[in-house]
């Protein structure tokens, strides 16, 4: 099996754990090395957030499981690297 070394999700959270609570705890998953999150948009109830997650084995059941602890949902998963390199985005005329 091949493993996913970068995970990039679109989230709703609540308010509750703040973002930082919300990093740390997906941080320190096993396989994860390292996690960014970016406030997208606030509103009076829920947070978006894109949580990009690096590492060289990233469990992606354990991490939605994580988000799921926190109250959080998975809207959708942006972008996946999965294999022995982490393989950057390439631009095509059509960007």
């Amino acid at each position: 099996m091949v493993n996913v070394r970068r995970l990039v999700l679109d989230l709703l959270k609540p308010h509750d754990p703040d973002v930082v609570a919300f990093a740390e705890t997906l941080a320190d998953c096993e396989g994860v090395a390292g996690v960014n999150v970016v406030l997208m948009e606030t509103d009076k109830e829920v947070q978006n957030v894109k949580m990009t997650l690096e590492g060289d084995a990233i469990p992606v059941d354990v991490v939605h499981d994580a988000v799921d602890d926190l109250g959080g949902t998975v809207h959708s998963i942006d972008e996946v690297i999965c294999g022995e390199s982490i393989v950057e985005e390439s631009k095509t005329p059509q960007d």
